[in-house]
């Protein structure tokens, strides 16, 4: 069995963290079943957010009577001290507990620090010494404040989108919160469903100490899989290599990872799904891709104001509007039969 500490925190967990983001998707019946089932076979560490609508809600049904036994991270967006305390108070009462076991800043467009006139660092602290939590943490997806806040010495984990297809500057992060005992949460490690092999995206994560992986299921199947590898986990291969190559060659480069950071798009378009479609009809095939209900959502890129809102609130710096046109450009040709995707 793989196992990992999360740096100075000391939290020691088995290799495979759940994210809760998918189960917002999902009924409270399926989310709770998922989650205990999980605990059951033996994950520790649940990750959600203030922000993944109601997944707190069933994270507190689920771990209700066993809360002791389980490390719950959760994430606050808050640009205040008012609005921290507000976050804190929310999911301490949705969650069922009177304590966070990492709770972090949810992707701030800096790094909080002390002293710096926005008061969160000093809720956060406020917040430790209370017990109401135990571990402070940050999610980022801007290189530029990932880098700020390991340097910083504040935090003791850091959660960035780390996969197979990331590029040497992820992985520059990995080893630079290894050298200063940060842990390393490893968000996306499917790149947001377009990775399809999760024995290759499993002995990838894990050739990393520190590294802990937060898998997003929705599906039992899915959940399945992981917990399989808890026993039996993937090791790296001549044919797991092989496709990790593959999938580089295909997927490196500009393409949306369905982040969602660019959105709400005054338009009205799906930005997160519409402009990765072509990716997502070839790689994780559905009919509801092209259903008609699919088509409407992908007719709304007509109407894309090129405000370039979504290019600038895009972590990866992508032309956002320009590759939404690409996406709906390959769309129109599968729809009419010019490009076979199954």
């Amino acid at each position: 069995m793989d196992m990992v500490t999360l740096g100075s925190t000391g939290i020691t967990v088995n290799k495979n963290g759940f994210g809760a983001l998918p189960i917002q998707r999902i009924s409270q019946e399926d989310a709770v079943y998922l989650a205990r089932k999980a605990y059951k076979a033996g994950i520790r560490f649940f990750d959600t957010a203030r922000a993944y609508t109601d997944s707190e809600v069933k994270l507190g049904e689920a771990f209700d009577g066993i809360r002791t036994e389980v490390y719950i991270a959760t994430k606050t967006a808050a640009q205040n001290a008012e609005d921290f305390w507000k976050d804190l108070h929310t999911s301490l009462t949705n969650l069922r507990t009177d304590y966070i076991d990492l709770y972090q800043f949810h992707n701030p467009a800096f790094c909080p620090k002390p002293g710096d006139g926005s008061g969160l660092y000093e809720a956060m602290q406020e917040a430790k010494a209370k017990g109401m939590i135990r571990h402070i943490g940050i999610t980022n997806h801007r290189l530029k404040v990932a880098h700020e806040a390991i340097d910083s010495g504040l935090y003791e984990t850091l959660q960035f989108p780390f996969s197979y297809i990331s590029g040497e500057q992820e992985l520059e992060l990995v080893n630079k919160c290894k050298a200063a005992n940060m842990g390393f949460i490893a968000m996306k490690g499917l790149s947001g469903g377009l990775i399809t092999n999760s024995a290759a995206a499993y002995a990838f994560e894990a050739q990393f100490d520190g590294v802990l992986p937060i898998w997003g299921v929705q599906r039992e199947r899915e959940l399945d899989e992981f917990l399989s590898y808890i026993d039996n986990p993937p090791r790296m291969t001549d044919d797991i290599r092989a496709v990790i190559e593959g999938d580089r060659a295909e997927l490196c480069g500009e393409f949306c990872r369905g982040c969602g950071y660019c959105m709400p798009c005054p338009a009205g378009i799906e930005i997160n799904n519409c402009a990765r479609m072509s990716l997502l009809l070839r790689r994780s095939p559905s009919a509801e891709h092209l259903s008609p209900a699919g088509q409407a959502k992908m007719k709304k890129i007509e109407g894309c104001l090129h405000c370039n809102r979504c290019k600038a609130k895009c972590p990866y710096g992508l032309d956002t509007p320009a590759l939404l046109a690409r996406n709906y450009e390959d769309y129109k040709r599968v729809l009419a039969g010019e490009v076979k995707v199954q």
